[in-house]
């Protein structure tokens, strides 16, 4: 691993990118004591969880009057499409 200080680093950092792209790992000191490093990017895994569509059905309760008088896409969307829609 590199080490340099940050006005090196600061007038090289155009070239030291290069190098980091290049999967060298380098270390930025301040007085000789590290404080930072740079190193290629690790993408993190993706957190996201994806739900099916319909995939939490019967775990909210609600009271149906609640749903009365609201709007129809609404109302299909709570308790799908009736015959003749």
């Amino acid at each position: 691993m590199k080490i340099i200080n940050i006005y090196e680093a600061k007038s090289q950092f155009s070239k030291l990118l290069a190098q980091v792209q290049q999967g060298q790992e380098i270390t930025i000191a301040k007085n000789g004591q590290p404080i930072a490093d740079l190193k290629p990017h690790q993408p993190k895994p993706n957190q996201a969880v994806k739900q099916a569509f319909g995939s939490m059905k019967g775990q909210f309760n609600y009271r149906d009057s609640v749903l009365v008088g609201i709007d129809k896409d609404v109302q299909t969307l709570f308790y799908g499409r009736t015959k003749g829609r």
